[in-house]
């Protein structure tokens, strides 16, 4: 069985691997700031994944949205 999101996940432990090793012995704000960039950059891909990127299916689904807020 084929898991589309296998390359994600990959690419995020290689990444957080990779990242860890590069911050052996920095300062403590250094490392907070670059896990808090990684943590973003993982926000945005999820979002992404989430919500249509197509042009056609993004506007369809705010007009959906936006039909669902008059409505209430």
């Amino acid at each position: 069985m084929h898991n589309p999101n296998r390359p994600l996940l990959s690419s995020v432990a290689a990444g957080i691997s990779g990242l860890v090793l590069a911050l052996i012995g920095a300062p403590w704000w250094l490392t907070a700031l670059a896990f808090a960039c990684f943590a973003l950059a993982l926000v945005v891909t999820a979002i992404q994944s989430v919500f249509p990127q197509d042009s056609a299916h993004r506007l369809a689904w705010w007009r959906a949205r936006w039909n669902h807020k008059q409505r209430r």
